[in-house]
């Protein structure tokens, strides 16, 4: 029995709300590798790294510098304001900004497309890791507020469980919608 186009593509129903991102065809798995992608690359460039740091530091100054923020709350801005600024950009944009790969990623996110879709590699560990150290410092500098514990603890949850392999090419469709539906098809 010979499958045509339409059953090989994803199947949803309206009510589901989690669906698996099918592997790339062949012809995208071509497509991707004509070109290198630089938008997942830079991972691996030097000083990389030192920005996530350097982003964490600049947040902390700028809530410091507002007089009526208490130093709990800017420990918890800076949680929640680094967390959702990641989930952003690893977790929730598809595809690549900038056009120079013939939409060879749109069906993949930022994290998806770092060093080629492997598990476990230096960068993703670094990026694994920054959210939680970054939780335990808040959780600490916020002296164990059981409320604002509350609000890391969300915060650090909503971008470390989407990095987990078992989430690999998982969609939400209430976060992310299906491109179909996007489309209005």
């Amino acid at each position: 029995m010979a499958l045509n186009a339409k059953d090989k593509t994803r199947r949803r129903r309206s009510s589901s709300l989690m669906y698996q991102e099918p592997p790339e065809s062949l012809e995208q798995q071509s497509d991707q590798a004509v070109l290198p992608n630089l938008n997942s690359q830079w991972v691996n460039a030097k000083g990389a790294w030192l920005i996530h740091i350097i982003l964490i530091l600049l947040l902390k100054i700028l809530y410091d510098i507002i007089p009526s923020i208490s130093q709990e709350t800017s420990w918890t801005l800076v949680n929640a304001t680094y967390m959702f600024a990641t989930y952003l950009m690893f977790h929730y944009v598809r595809g690549i900004p900038f056009e120079f790969n013939a939409g060879a990623y749109d069906n993949l996110n930022m994290w998806e497309q770092i060093d080629d879709e492997d598990q476990y590699t230096p960068a993703k560990k670094f990026l694994l890791a920054v959210p939680i150290c970054l939780f335990l410092v808040s959780t600490h500098y916020t002296r164990y507020d059981l409320g604002l514990f509350m609000v890391n603890f969300l915060a650090t949850l909503a971008v470390v469980v989407p990095k987990l392999p078992a989430l690999h090419r998982m969609r939400f469709s209430f976060f992310n919608p299906d491109p179909e539906e996007r489309d209005g098809r």
